[in-house]
């Protein structure tokens, strides 16, 4: 597997205080399996599907107990570049780049919205094995309450171009490497209660939505928009049993024409 384009989603992990807890609930929901923890790193436990590296769950780090949630990586070929790029364009890093072995360099960071995702410079480790089958990742969305911070701050980054979708109801933008489109954005309206911080929603994939669904709900899990179905596929927004938010979709259950687009200079 090669190194992925700058910009590209490339790792998800998300911090647990429950870490058996959230093995189980995932291992039910999205059938994954996993690794040894390695205590070197933290805990750190790799997630499978079909046995391959899909995600990733971890403790928390002593004072960082707190609000569960799915972290996105986004591939860069330098770490400390990228980083002065967050900065110079009104982000902030949470965390410098950080060396995590020989797997490669890390950090957290926030743009100017308020919407935390990390960054992360391969080494051995090259990101995700398998995407877009069941149990893997296969799309992510920024939603946020101000997108015209985000549109300004994402393209600086990372080489994106956007294409807005041509829906006056919908202020929906699509980030695009190239003729390949990796990330959507999505403004928050008021259907998302104020407490709700701006975040980057995570997709995986799922064989049945509705199946997963219910094992989500029966588990713990909180059902917060769907099932729908959409040219895209089958998806429902859910909350996992810590609070971390996640989606799944059915890929292959589609309904409806794909929206219009049109280039945003």
């Amino acid at each position: 597997m090669a190194v992925q384009p700058e910009g590209t989603p490339c790792w998800a992990d998300a911090m647990f205080a429950d870490l058996d807890g959230a093995k189980s609930f995932y291992g039910d929901v999205l059938g994954w399996t996993f690794g040894e923890s390695s205590s070197e790193f933290g805990n750190y436990t790799q997630a499978y599907a079909d046995g391959k590296a899909v995600a990733a769950v971890v403790p928390p780090m002593p004072g960082q107990e707190g609000h569960s949630a799915w972290c996105l990586y986004l591939a860069s070929p330098d770490a400390e570049a990228t980083a002065a790029k967050i900065r110079d364009n009104g982000g902030e890093t949470l965390m410098d780049p950080m060396q995590v072995g020989d797997f490669g360099t890390m950090l957290l960071a926030r743009d100017p919205s308020g919407v935390v995702f990390g960054v992360w410079q391969a080494g051995t480790h090259e990101g995700f094995e398998a995407q877009a089958v069941p149990g893997a990742f296969c799309w992510a969305e920024v939603f946020t309450r101000e997108p015209e911070k985000s549109d300004a701050f994402f393209p600086a980054v990372f080489p994106y171009s956007m294409v807005k979708m041509a829906d006056e109801h919908v202020d929906f933008r699509m980030y695009n490497l190239g003729d390949k489109t990796v990330m959507g954005r999505m403004k928050m309206g008021d259907e998302f209660p104020p407490e709700v911080p701006p975040y980057l929603n995570v997709y995986f994939t799922v064989a049945d939505c509705d199946a997963a669904v219910a094992k989500a709900t029966e588990r713990g899990g909180v059902l917060r928009f769907g099932p729908m179905t959409m040219p895209f596929g089958r998806f429902a927004a859910l909350t996992d049993p810590q609070g971390a938010a996640f989606s799944v979709i059915d890929v292959n259950t589609t309904e409806g024409d794909v929206p219009k687009t049109s280039p945003v200079s």
